[in-house]
């Protein structure tokens, strides 16, 4: 029987989860937590066999716990599970050191079968998202070179990018990562120099359009 930690801030998620869990005869889950630091404390006393992880964490990062488990001596085999598209995030997830990613959105049948597939050692993403990672593999070399798109910020540049998106200002960015308003600012520049953004209201309403169309599901915005 594999035992499973269950890493969400979300009470109500994490309780109907367990109770989906504990139903099934292969699994148990062992522990919950709501933080990273949670985690690691159920991580150590409970050494579970594998974690569901959130991306969004309140104030930090699942993609880090994610990392911090992969490059651990635990052999955890992480699925990430997360409301954020699968298009922009699951590929992340999987360089983090995930074995697989799922949507909550998803029917709770295919989070077991997801949670099977990995503990047989195998990645899991859904059909769309391993047919748009073939397509990117095989993508037509005539088409690249063009304007940069979101793919290439980093993981923590990409958080910050989100949150200007929601209208956080960096003082209130700042504040949700824990990181110093300085940090912010320089994380700012990057993406603006990455993305060739000009100027501060440039890269609010890009990130705006790009948050609002991840967020739905519609995909990456036309600027």
């Amino acid at each position: 029987m594999k035992k499973i930690l269950i890493v969400d801030d979300h009470p109500i998620f994490r309780m109907g989860m367990a109770e989906l869990l504990n139903q099934e005869e292969d699994f148990t889950v062992c522990a919950i937590a709501e933080d990273i630091s949670s985690a690691r404390k159920a991580i150590r006393e409970e050494q579970p066999d594998m974690a569901i992880v959130d991306i969004t964490l309140a104030h930090e990062n699942g993609l880090d716990l994610v990392k911090e488990i992969s490059s651990g001596h635990c052999p955890i085999q992480v699925l990430v599970l997360s409301m954020h598209l699968e298009s922009v995030w699951a590929e992340r997830a999987i360089r983090a050191g995930a074995r697989g990613y799922i949507m909550k959105k998803e029917a709770s049948e295919s989070v077991i079968s997801a949670l099977r597939i990995i503990s047989e050692g195998r990645v899991y993403l859904s059909k769309n998202m391993t047919s748009l990672l073939l397509d990117k593999f095989h993508v037509n070399p005539s088409v690249s070179g063009g304007a940069p798109t979101e793919e290439v910020l980093t993981d923590r540049e990409l958080e910050v990018y989100r949150l200007i998106g929601m209208g956080l200002s960096t003082r209130e960015i700042a504040e949700r990562i824990n990181l110093g308003v300085k940090t912010i600012g320089t994380y700012r520049d990057r993406i603006k120099q990455k993305l060739c953004i000009k100027n501060a209201a440039e890269l609010t309403r890009r990130a705006v359009l790009w948050t609002e169309s991840t967020h739905s599901g519609t995909g990456d915005p036309t600027l």
